[in-house]
């Protein structure tokens, strides 16, 4: 019993600052959360119960351990095709706009893993994706991972302008593990900047060379391991992936997520391939249709409202 007991107070006191440590040393009541602990080591029936927290905290520290050593890399993203880095434009407004939708569904139901897809390449749905995580990590400081798993032809690397190897496709043929797949970018943030720069909050999984063997890496289980692994340390995860139309590799992955966003492109996207694109994804969560390539100035922006930065 007091081994168990030990285990979790140990692992609650690893999750404090040094400050927090000595204030706990001088007023132990102050940390509910370990008082907690305290009054219910007296108690038999919660020997489980500590036993299984105490694996939880340990294996949560441990993860964030590892998530702080993620390689940092130089990254020169593409301005113009990420128009969700700027704080003020209409491009910005449209994918606030999608952002709240998303969070007023996430009310209701549980959402943090989205795949994003199209029926047809070139249809934008790695733009969409990618300015979907900057807006997402934008809002509170969320932090975002970004998987690139469009294993055939991935392309957002080269919108952030870092490295696409190692990437995905390595670590789902068990050639390197998920911390060895993650980059960020070597961007100093500045402590003192009112809003910090975005990309310091996005975390990047590149797609790596998968080639022709990327139908079966897409079913192998490692995918939804993955998710699992790394979802309690982001807030989101936003995963582009093939054109279902083409190839089966997105409905392979979206049993993993939580949410599918299919993407068409205003004036090019035929009605019957936006129609079986959502036949794909019949099994799948199907949160709505991103409509791309629209050229319109929302007409609220001639009012002064949907330029506003961002806060």
């Amino acid at each position: 019993m007091s081994k168990i007991y030990e285990a979790l107070l140990r692992a609650e006191l690893e999750r404090l600052t040094p400050e927090e440590q000595a204030e706990y040393e001088r007023d132990p009541e102050s940390f509910p959360s370990i008082a907690s602990i305290l009054g219910r080591a007296q108690e038999p029936s919660a020997i489980d119960s500590l036993r299984e927290e105490a694996n939880v905290v340990r294996e949560h520290n441990r993860a964030l351990r590892e998530l702080g050593e993620v390689k940092r890399t130089t990254w020169s993203p593409d301005l113009e095709k990420l128009p969700a880095l700027q704080s003020r434009s209409a491009f910005t407004e449209q994918f606030r706009s999608l952002r709240s939708r998303l969070y007023e569904y996430r009310g209701f139901n549980k959402l943090k893993t989205i795949l994003v897809s199209s029926g047809m390449p070139k249809e934008g749905k790695t733009f969409v994706a990618a300015n979907l995580a900057l807006s997402l990590a934008r809002y509170k400081n969320n932090r975002v991972l970004l998987i690139d798993a469009d294993l055939r032809r991935n392309s957002l690397h080269t919108l952030l302008g870092c490295s696409a190897s190692p990437g995905l496709s390595t670590y789902l043929t068990g050639n390197a593990t998920a911390l060895e797949v993650m980059q960020r970018s070597d961007l100093e943030p500045d402590p003192n900047a009112e809003h910090p720069p975005v990309l310091n909050n996005i975390t990047f999984i590149a797609g790596g060379a998968g080639g022709e063997a990327a139908a079966d890496l897409s079913g192998n289980s490692r995918f939804a391991e993955l998710i699992r692994y790394v979802s309690p340390h982001f807030d989101w995860i936003i995963v582009d992936s093939s054109p279902v139309n083409v190839v089966s590799d997105a409905v392979n992955l979206a049993p993993a997520c939580d949410g599918v966003l299919l993407v068409v492109r205003g004036g090019q996207t035929p009605y019957e391939s936006a129609q079986r694109a959502q036949k794909e994804f019949a099994t799948a969560n199907l949160l709505g249709v991103v409509l791309n390539g629209v050229v319109d100035v929302p007409h609220q922006a001639y009012y002064g409202y949907g330029t506003e930065p961002e806060k």
